[in-house]
């Protein structure tokens, strides 16, 4: 299947890896409410950012029992029509949106699509996973040669397949047996006939939230998506933590050993929406007073601050705000892409960033310009919104990078190209400046990106309180399926 968006630039350089990381997958579920596949497709719509590859929703109803839709492409292309949504009856339901991170990435099968669904003795299950097992490929050998028949390339299966065999009573049971085997990084929405449970994994590197909808209650990747569907937010899952939901209100465990959390700290910078709520902070407050730090650490001379939209957006106004710099919209973003309505000729290829992006020339003209955007992952896209700048008769451009260097690949649940085509992995932030060819570059140090998401003392280095591996190579889970193939770790300082 071609990308969702054949003209976005992450697709453009012939290549399978693009240039913004790409969270993997949004999860969601609802309980007793009437027709909760409903709420679950709106509930999807708005994590529709964490995956726009495919979706799938999963419903069950005491009549017709377990009913499953899958599809590529867009939530409001699928989950909208009343001829699919009257297949998805019942008051219990859960769905899935992604990117394939693990499997086959770019070429993903309808049965890759989660959830996935198995039967087992007490009746069936379905599961949705948000991030990555880190030890899929060892599992995998291990249940196929105990019999058990894979039916999709996406570590998820693993899960299921350990459900199975697991020698526990109960469904919530036999989940807890099968994920204390699994490495990595996981939040999980699961259902069986009665009860909605949601999961997280001990670090907590993924994020999932509880709300409450009427009668019923929600599980949710972000609270945005509580917002949509007129939910209130209660509180979210702890790291480690199981919950299981039924007609009889919450139950709450804790099946793992404890260990100090490692929330994923780009989820502040860049995967949720601005308008969701992690860690008791707002998302938008949080890349705000990221600009502050970045305008306090790397202060330039310039006439206006502008934003690489969308995610540059909250940084570049903190970044105005605390230098004095006017804020403006320099480049203009196209909110109607969506599709390829032209057949995307190597011509057309070469326009991708300008059919997305357009700079204002009557604001830019003449004007020292400071660019504000979340990362440089691979360094195409900066340099294409650098020489658009430029053409449009700007006298200085200046990055300014709302993130440190990405150096590290992610292997919890994050689409990082490989190690090699990050540009801050084998490039000095002084190379990089020269291979953007732009006056000034600078990113924000991890001590200042620690500040603002409220650390005030910066990162503990014997304890990082986040999972930073992609701008550290300190990885909170050791990627053993990686290290097995070759990956060679950060060696010990």
């Amino acid at each position: 299947m071609p990308p969702a968006h054949p003209f976005d630039t992450s697709y453009l350089q012939a290549g399978e890896d693009g240039d913004k990381l790409k969270e993997e997958c949004g999860v969601f579920g609802v309980t007793g409410v009437a027709d909760a596949s409903n709420f679950v497709a709106l509930g999807l719509h708005a994590l529709q950012h964490r995956g726009q590859e495919a979706g799938g929703i999963v419903s069950h109803d005491p009549e017709q029992g377990f009913q499953s839709a899958r599809r590529f492409g867009y939530v409001r292309d699928n989950f909208t029509s009343q001829d699919v949504m009257q297949t998805l009856p019942g008051p219990l339901a859960i769905g899935h949106v992604r990117y394939s991170t693990a499997g086959s990435k770019g070429q993903t099968a309808i049965r890759d699509v989660q959830p996935f669904f198995g039967e087992f003795a007490m009746g069936g299950a379905a599961i949705a996973h948000n991030g990555n097992i880190t030890n899929a490929n060892a599992l995998r050998r291990e249940l196929i040669e105990r019999g058990s028949i894979f039916q999709s390339s996406s570590d998820s299966e693993c899960i299921i397949h350990l459900m199975a065999r697991s020698l526990q009573r109960t469904i919530p049971e036999r989940m807890e047996d099968a994920l204390r085997r699994v490495e990595g990084a996981f939040s999980i929405v699961a259902m069986t006939r009665t009860k909605l449970i949601g999961v997280r994994d001990p670090l907590g590197v993924r994020p999932l939230v509880l709300g409450k909808i009427g009668e019923g209650w929600a599980l949710s990747s972000e609270t945005c998506a509580l917002d949509i569907i007129g939910a209130e937010f209660i509180r979210e899952i702890a790291p480690g933590e199981m919950v299981v939901i039924t007609d009889k209100g919450v139950e709450s465990q804790f099946p793992f050993r404890p260990q100090k959390p490692r929330f994923c700290i780009f989820e502040h910078v860049y995967f949720s929406r601005p308008d969701s709520i992690l860690g008791g902070r707002s998302v938008y407050e949080t890349r705000e007073a990221i600009g502050r730090e970045l305008a306090k650490e790397a202060p330039v001379e310039a006439d206006l601050v502008c934003p690489v939209p969308d995610s540059g957006t909250p940084a570049a106004i903190g970044y105005s705000l605390q230098s004095g710099i006017p804020y403006a919209m320099g480049i203009i973003r196209n909110q109607y892409m969506g599709r390829t309505f032209i057949e995307p000729t190597e011509q057309i290829r070469n326009m991708g960033v300008r059919l997305k992006l357009n700079v204002n020339r009557a604001l830019i003209r003449g004007k020292r310009v400071i660019l504000v955007d979340d990362s440089v992952v691979r360094g195409t896209t900066s340099r294409k919104i650098k020489e658009m700048i430029l053409d449009a008769g700007a006298k200085e451009v200046h990055f300014r990078i709302a993130s440190p260097p990405t150096a590290w690949p992610c292997f919890y649940g994050v689409d990082t190209p490989q190690r090699e085509k990050l540009l801050a992995a084998t490039m000095s932030e002084e190379e990089m400046r020269d291979h953007l060819q732009v006056d000034s570059l600078k990113f924000i140090s991890l001590d200042g990106l620690y500040r603002a998401v409220g650390e005030a003392k910066g990162r503990n280095s014997d304890q990082p309180q986040y999972c930073d591996a992609c701008f550290s190579g300190e990885y909170p889970v050791i990627p053993s399926d990686q290290v097995e193939e070759g990956f060679q770790m950060k060696a010990a300082e």
